[in-house]
């Protein structure tokens, strides 16, 4: 059942009133249609209230379904104090506000590296225990990331970033070869070894808190490429890396999993930042969120970077290069 039509105000209110909660602050969201308060209780706690756009029942619900796995493996991730299914809301436990993204930004090289190897140290957790606890009553196990999904995150970025932000309209034949490069790109894809994956392992979705990391977002994981995650956290919009720092990650990465990725290394990147700046053209044309606007030149430049290490895509990036000079 929809709850968009109720003020979330008043959904707040009505949440506070029944749990002697004295104050309510609003917290800065995410992309998503989710609004997170925190809030104080009469003790002097804090807890985060996540308010969801819809109705829902504990077992349905990715994010309980997922957190329950990840328990298990185990990550950490926030507890859940109080689940009011009818009323769209999660009280969950308040980490704070510090991000790897402000670690990242912050720390010194020595700390920053040792954070990052803290990060793929949960990253291999996440894919070989995801291995061994492989079961269909987990959510992500029952769902893929295919070359349909792949293709229309690519079409996103077409229409959202190129001509959307960018504000270009294409002329028929380049439609028709960006859609071939695209179909390529998502079909390669698919053919790449598979892990389970967060979806969105980056600095933005780790937390900080007392001494530990902490995962969150984490409700549309699901079965994906290998290298999807490690390029996430590696080519991430929200925080740059050097090369060197890039491959000293990805060797570590590689140790602790028994696996190569590095040859997939390029093509999930190439799909993965496409997708991110199409993400940032929607938020920034249709949604207004300007907040975007400062990552757009580091991921475009990621993007270039990759076309120039892969002569292969010099086609597509020719037709990308008309409407991103950054691209050229």
């Amino acid at each position: 059942m929809s709850l968009t039509d109720e003020p979330l105000a008043e959904r707040v209110a009505r949440f506070a009133h029944r749990h002697a909660i004295r104050a309510t602050t609003p917290m800065v969201g995410d992309a998503s249609n989710r609004a997170y308060f925190r809030v104080e209780l009469e003790s002097g706690e804090t807890r985060v209230l996540a308010l969801l756009p819809e109705a829902f029942t504990q077992r349905e619900l990715p994010f309980l379904n997922v957190a329950e796995l990840l328990r298990a493996m185990p990550i950490r991730v926030p507890e859940v104090m109080e689940v009011s299914g009818s009323e769209g809301i999660l009280l969950l436990e308040d980490l704070g506000d510090r991000l790897l993204q402000d670690a990242a930004e912050e720390s010194s090289d020595t700390c920053k590296r040792e954070l990052y190897r803290k990060a793929i140290e949960m990253l291999a957790t996440l894919q070989l225990r995801g291995k061994e606890l492989e079961n269909e009553r987990y959510l992500p196990f029952r769902i893929v990331l295919d070359e349909a999904k792949f293709f229309q995150e690519l079409e996103f970025f077409r229409e959202h970033f190129i001509e959307g932000l960018r504000e270009a309209l294409l002329p028929s034949i380049e439609l028709e070869e960006l859609e071939c490069f695209f179909r390529v790109i998502a079909k390669e894809l698919t053919t790449k070894p598979e892990a389970l994956c967060h979806r969105d392992y980056h600095a933005r979705n780790l937390m900080l808190f007392s001494g530990e990391l902490v995962l969150i977002d984490f409700q549309d994981a699901r079965r994906g490429p290998m290298a999807y995650d490690l390029v996430s956290l590696l080519n991430d919009s929200y925080v740059t890396h050097e090369p060197d720092f890039v491959g000293e990650m990805t060797a570590l990465f590689e140790d602790r999993v028994g696996a190569t990725v590095l040859e997939d290394y390029d093509i999930a990147a190439l799909q993965r930042n496409l997708k991110a700046l199409g993400t940032f053209g929607y938020q920034i044309s249709r949604r207004g969120n300007d907040v975007y606007e400062r990552y757009l030149e580091h991921t475009v430049a990621m993007v270039r970077e990759n076309f120039e290490r892969n002569p292969r895509w010099d086609a597509l990036r020719r037709i990308l290069a008309r409407y991103e000079k950054g691209l050229g």
